[in-house]
């Protein structure tokens, strides 16, 4: 999981609104108040953001903008996902129940199998 960043611009009407996903700490499943977010978190940011001329900010696997025409279609809905991440398909759970169940059962089978042939070796 992540979390996103929204960046306004200061002092003229908003024509586009840059997201920026911030991806967890190792270690974290969320920011919390025992673990907070923290200043020095924002390295990736700061050097994306391109200071004050904004210069060299550009579109990237975690950084992409949204036109306020298209924010206001979505009926001002903020919750904008990253177009670059790699959406993950797990399958259906039954499947892989039944996939699991199969591979336990080889697995048993083979114990059994070098059980037996480590039996036949030993008498």
């Amino acid at each position: 999981m992540n979390t996103n960043i929204l960046f306004f611009e200061k002092g003229d009407r908003t024509k586009e609104v840059w997201f920026f996903e911030h991806p967890y700490p190792v270690g974290y499943k969320s920011y919390s108040r025992s673990k907070p977010l923290t200043i020095g978190e924002f390295e990736r940011e700061k050097k994306w953001w391109g200071g004050a001329a904004r210069k060299g900010r550009r579109k990237s696997e975690y950084a992409w903008k949204v036109s306020a025409k298209e924010i206001a279609e979505r009926n001002y809905n903020l919750d904008c996902k990253n177009p670059y991440a790699v959406e993950v398909n797990h399958g259906d759970p039954e499947v892989l129940m039944e996939e699991y169940l199969e591979i336990d059962r080889q697995l048993e089978e083979a114990l059994n199998a070098l059980k037996n042939e480590l039996m036949d070796a030993l008498n």
